[in-house]
């Protein structure tokens, strides 16, 4: 299929308008600039910085999976910087309560003598980009705040609702080597994150420069590229993209077959997955796309778009079940067969 603009009123099925391929040029722009100031910091990671992107203009949350040291921190701050966004980080901890997230009532004076009152004071999720760092190290209850806030962009406090700032995005990290003393996240609360993102050791020659650029000074000084307003106008142009029905087919095709209660589902899905993804993994397949469409700068999602984005979307979205832990196979593994099989189909 071609990459080349499909462009007219908008009224046609499959068509860009002209605004809108003007905007898909002028992003995918931004988004060689938004790379090229972030390896000024970030050495390597190129698909995380990719991944991480992605879910920002396609307006969800992710979450961070790797060992402590491999800069997910400094990435997710450096992005906050270069998008002219205010910037929050929380560092979970088992004696983290609901209102040190989201804030908490105060007895203050008021302008009538002797008379006080209760005042709310916003917490730390009131920013644009909130860094959840090691969030399976706090309770549930904690983490139930911080997911609710995720859900309706709102913090309740008692019979009151504070909205939050726009855009928001929570950017979460889990260590995978410490689990003394954590509390995972239940499967129907990591099902609130878009991506899950594996963070990987740089290679050998990325090391060497980590070894050789970052110890000799302070990191250069960022420019903002983006502004909150300019994020907010291009997720409504991603979420525009023409999407052929082939390519929502092959999406429900490719959920579907992860699901080993249905009767269709293959052999192999039945005997090592315990839980296939849910609806929502449609949607998120279907946003992600989108917006790798537009990052690659192309007008139109394609077959290719879907699979960049399956395993962010769906590696925590399919539990295996013994048989394939004891056989080596993980929800990965279960991935790469889900496509090679679903585009056969």
């Amino acid at each position: 299929m071609s990459d080349q603009p499909i462009v007219g009123n908008g009224t046609a099925p499959g068509a860009a308008t002209d605004e809108d391929v003007a905007a898909i040029d002028r992003l995918r722009g931004l988004y060689e600039q938004l790379r090229g100031e972030i390896g000024r910091v970030i050495i390597g990671q190129d698909d995380v910085v990719r991944k991480l992107l992605i879910c920002i203009f396609a307006r969800g949350h992710a979450l961070l999976m790797g060992v402590p040291g491999l800069a997910k921190t400094l990435l997710v701050h450096t992005l906050s910087d270069l998008m002219h966004l205010k910037f929050s980080r929380i560092q979970f901890t088992p004696d983290l309560m609901p209102s040190d997230i989201t804030g908490t009532e105060i007895l203050q004076e008021t302008d009538t003598p002797g008379r006080r009152a209760f005042e709310f004071v916003r917490g730390p999720i009131f920013a644009n980009v909130v860094l959840a760092d090691e969030i399976n190290r706090t309770p549930p209850k904690t983490q139930a705040a911080l997911l609710q806030a995720m859900q309706e962009n709102a913090v309740n406090y008692g019979s009151n609702a504070f909205s939050l700032a726009q855009p928001f995005f929570v950017l979460a990290t889990q260590n995978p080597i410490e689990q003394e003393g954590t509390y995972p996240l239940p499967e129907a609360q990591l099902d609130r994150f878009m991506f899950l993102i594996h963070v990987d050791y740089p290679t050998a020659d990325e090391e060497l420069r980590i070894a050789r650029e970052t110890t000799v000074g302070a990191l250069p000084k960022l420019s903002p590229v983006l502004s909150g307003e300019e994020i907010q106008a291009y997720q409504q142009v991603v979420r525009r993209v023409p999407v052929p029905d082939h390519v929502y087919e092959y999406v429900v095709r490719l959920v579907r077959r992860s699901r080993p209660s249905l009767a269709d589902a293959p052999e192999w899905t039945k005997k090592w997955v315990l839980w296939g993804a849910g609806p929502r993994a449609v949607q998120y397949l279907v946003l992600g796309a989108k917006a790798n469409a537009v990052l690659r700068g192309s007008y139109l999602v394609q077959a290719e778009d879907v699979d960049a984005v399956a395993d962010p979307v769906l590696a925590h979205r399919i539990l295996t079940n013994f048989h394939a832990e004891s056989e080596g196979i993980n929800s990965r593994e279960i991935i790469r067969r889900l496509i090679a099989e679903s585009r056969e189909a």
